[in-house]
């Protein structure tokens, strides 16, 4: 075979970082990061984009050098993503965090509401419920990344840390705080009202991971391939037929039920804003899978079947 030899620029300056010399031609993108990683390592992998051209996109790990548009010496760019934590850290601090500052309220500690008898209990057990049901969601939450979730990129940049917990664990406190008020008054519709949202909220559980279990059996042996989801004998899976991301559907269900079980203005508004973002990521993903595939089912919508 012949060898290729590989030049490396910086993205910004154009500055050549390095050259690589006699590299095999069905060399993948990942051995040249690991290359370009022994001469400079304090860029290692994750923290490399390497690039054909300054201002497009990464290359993927399992890309092959002789299949992409270069000649024997290839031109690549390379643009510093700075420190990198993996998806996994990244999900357990995240669903960690709401999980114990939603008992802080829960439990009443004394500097939250006040050291009166009256504020160490709640006389509604639908609160006592909105805590079961709080801390089941984060639960298992932790028990799919730990087991199910199989991550397409394996790392985010770590400054994203700060704003994602902020996010979370900031919204389990306003939830908790108004949830877990001794002044709190139960739904309008009492107990109706309650096993309603409880059976919805289970349903939309169940469906969220059964949704999660098939979109990680679609990577079994550690595959990054894409592939399009379709529905399984699991009756959760049939949404399938309608939406291209019905664990985001699901997912929004579970906040609405959440809502309805607390009616609590807070978690309405959580709600709304997971609505929005979950939409904008459905709507993303949607866009790549008709990218990606011709023959992508058409009438599949990004989160609500038939309309969004």
């Amino acid at each position: 075979f012949v060898s290729s030899q590989v030049e490396i620029l910086d993205w910004e300056t154009k500055k050549q970082l390095c050259f690589l010399d006699k590299v095999e031609p069905n060399a993948t993108i990942r051995e040249i990061r690991l290359m370009f990683h022994k001469l400079y390592p304090r860029w290692y992998p994750a923290r490399q984009s390497i690039k054909l051209d300054p201002k497009g996109k990464s290359l993927r790990d399992e890309e092959i050098l002789q299949h992409l548009p270069v000649g024997t010496t290839a031109t690549l760019y390379f643009k510093d993503l700075g420190p990198q934590i993996g998806w996994t850290t990244v999900f357990l601090i995240e669903y960690t965090g709401p999980l114990f500052i939603y008992f802080l309220f829960y439990f009443r500690i004394p500097f939250v509401y006040g050291l009166d008898e009256r504020f160490t209990s709640s006389p509604h057990p639908v609160v006592n419920l909105a805590c079961i049901c709080h801390s089941f969601h984060y639960i298992k939450r932790l028990i799919e990344t730990v087991f199910v979730h199989r991550f397409s990129h394996g790392t985010m940049p770590l400054r994203n840390i700060v704003k994602n917990c902020l996010y979370y664990w900031g919204f389990a406190a306003w939830l908790a705080y108004y949830i877990n008020h001794p002044l709190y008054t139960p739904p309008s519709y009492g107990k109706k009202q309650i096993n309603f949202a409880v059976i919805m909220f289970l349903l939309c559980e169940a469906g969220n991971f059964s949704i999660h279990v098939a979109l990680s059996d679609l990577r079994r042996n550690g595959s990054k391939t894409r592939k399009i989801p379709y529905p399984t004998k699991n009756p959760f899976t049939w949404l399938f037929f309608f939406v291209s991301c019905p664990n985001y559907t699901y997912e929004v269900g579970t906040w609405i039920s959440f809502t309805i079980m607390t009616q609590c203005v807070p978690v309405g508004l959580f709600t709304l804003l997971c609505f929005i973002q979950m939409t904008i990521w459905a709507k993303d993903k949607h866009c790549t899978y008709l990218r990606e595939f011709k023959d992508y089912p058409s009438h599949r919508m990004p989160i609500i079947p038939f309309l969004l």
